[in-house]
């Protein structure tokens, strides 16, 4: 049985600098489920994950972070209403990479926020695109200006992605900010992983800071060739008669069917002369 609490956001920024926290991306309720009895301290989902009814059974006990994406809301009202959505389902904070201005709104209304800086995806064109920021001293610097301010807004965590690991160690050492690595090294406060690539089940690029575990992919080819196999031996025994078999349908006593093939062709001479009729 497991007896662990439910981490909460004063009890993570007790265990600030203490030890290293965990975190993944989950996209199913198998999966966090899997990371809920194997320990995780915390799980980023997508909201629809949330309204599953099985959802508060699978992972109960985890801290749970549910994202707004950006671009799907504009306003601060438009990100108010989806954060607080988002509570009431189970959530015990949001992901949001919107503006400051928004962030604070949140936190204005008691919402725990996790920030992003660093390599944002959805805004990565201002940075270069999909690589490391962070390697010179202006964009060094930068990424410091962008977690002091996220902190200034009111947000409790931030993810920190793809940002020279001793550059992350130094920004961490000077912010109260939960910092949750994603290729940003062991000097923040805990890592995170997509499951996905955690479970080798992702068929495209794998990010360099993805570390895999398992080989789910070959195991999902290896499941489709027996959907497959099994399918067409199916059809084989349609077309052979080996399908279905008796104990495959329900039987009838005999002296029924009897009268009932009498009553039947009774049925259908009444039908005829009718007809003729």
């Amino acid at each position: 049985m497991n007896n662990r609490k439910r981490l909460t956001v004063a009890d993570l920024r007790t265990l600030k600098g203490k030890r290293q926290l965990s975190m993944l991306r989950v996209e199913s309720l198998e999966e966090a489920a899997a990371a809920e009895q194997a320990g995780i301290d915390m799980i980023s989902v997508p909201p629809p994950l949330l309204d599953q009814p099985g959802f508060k059974d699978a992972a109960p006990t985890i801290f749970c972070v549910t994202s707004l994406s950006y671009g799907i809301f504009a306003t601060p009202k438009e990100y108010l209403h989806a954060a607080f959505a988002a509570r009431r389902a189970g959530a015990d904070a949001v992901y949001c990479a919107a503006s400051t201005r928004i962030i604070r709104r949140l936190a204005e209304e008691g919402i725990p926020v996790c920030g992003h800086a660093g390599l944002i995806p959805a805004k990565a064109t201002w940075t270069g695109g999909f690589k490391a920021v962070g390697k010179s001293l202006e964009t060094a610097v930068r990424v410091y200006d962008d977690v002091r301010h996220l902190e200034e807004a009111g947000a409790v965590m931030v993810e920190l992605e793809v940002v020279p690991a001793a550059v992350a160690a130094e920004i961490t050492k000077r912010t109260s900010l939960i910092v949750m690595s994603m290729g940003a090294g062991a000097g923040c406060d805990g890592q995170y992983l997509f499951a996905t690539d955690v479970l080798g089940a992702n068929r495209g690029h794998y990010p360099r800071h993805s570390k895999t575990y398992r080989n789910f992919a070959a195991e999902f080819d290896r499941l489709q060739n027996e959907r497959v196999n099994a399918f067409r031996e199916f059809s084989a025994d349609i077309a052979s008669g080996a399908y279905p078999e008796d104990r495959h349908v329900v039987g009838v006593d005999g002296t029924i069917l009897a009268e009932l093939i009498n009553a039947l062709e009774n049925h259908h001479l009444r039908a005829n002369r009718k007809e003729a009729d």
